[in-house]
């Protein structure tokens, strides 16, 4: 069962500061993610890429699918078809092979860029150096089928509110910078993705707009 109360109230508070909530739904069934979809939730996230097609292509087509998880290059043609949002772009060829195969199909896929704000070695990201360069070898005119519409992080699993909020910080301090150098001109290049089932109120006051709850609202995973 969902928790239909934990839905109401982080969808409550989600709308009132204008956030957008993106219901993790990784090893959940399908009859969960029908059973939220049915009280009015359209956007859903997955981390793999075949569990994504075999979800998107048996639920409602009215959800808006998002990828989280890691992203090798030569499973986007795979992953495209079905998403709306990429949030896992971490280098220049993922979003090479982005834009070839959204423009095979004629869609545009909106993406963030994957920021490594963490210490823990198992997150992935771009660094500063990374960023950058990526940033110096990007060229919107060359990507026609791709938005960058923001930034994406995960904070590190740690119980310090002090350590998650920095990192939260670090985040929004990227996100303005990008604003300010690459995209001033761009009104899509608007979101933050941060915040989790353990830590999302204090995303929200660092800035997020858009979290990413899935325990919270599913409970333990069951398939």
């Amino acid at each position: 069962m969902i928790n239909e109360a934990a839905y109401l109230n982080i969808e409550q508070l989600s709308k009132a500061q204008n956030v957008q909530l993106i219901a993790v739904s990784k090893l959940q069934s399908n009859e969960k993610i029908q059973a939220l979809y049915g009280l009015g939730q359209f956007h859903f996230a997955e981390n793999y890429v075949q569990e994504l097609v075999a979800k998107a292509s048996a639920l409602p087509k009215e959800i808006i699918w998002h990828f989280i998880g890691h992203l090798q290059s030569n499973k986007v043609k795979d992953v495209v078809p079905y998403v709306q949002y990429i949030h896992s772009i971490d280098n220049l060829k993922l979003l090479q092979e982005i834009q070839k195969r959204a423009a095979a199909i004629n869609k545009k896929i909106k993406v963030l860029l994957q920021i490594k704000i963490a210490q823990e070695d198992t997150k992935y990201g771009l660094n500063p150096s990374s960023l950058n360069a990526l940033m110096q070898q990007f060229n919107p005119s060359h990507f026609t089928h791709v938005h960058i519409v923001g930034v994406m992080g995960m904070a590190s699993f740690v119980d310090d509110k002090n350590i998650v909020q920095q990192e939260f910080q670090t985040l929004k301090n990227v996100f303005d910078s990008l604003k300010k150098k690459y995209f001033s001109n761009y009104n899509h290049f608007k979101e933050i993705s941060m915040g989790m089932s353990q830590d999302y109120t204090l995303a929200i006051q660092e800035g997020s707009t858009m979290v990413r709850i899935g325990s919270a609202l599913f409970g333990n995973r069951t398939v």
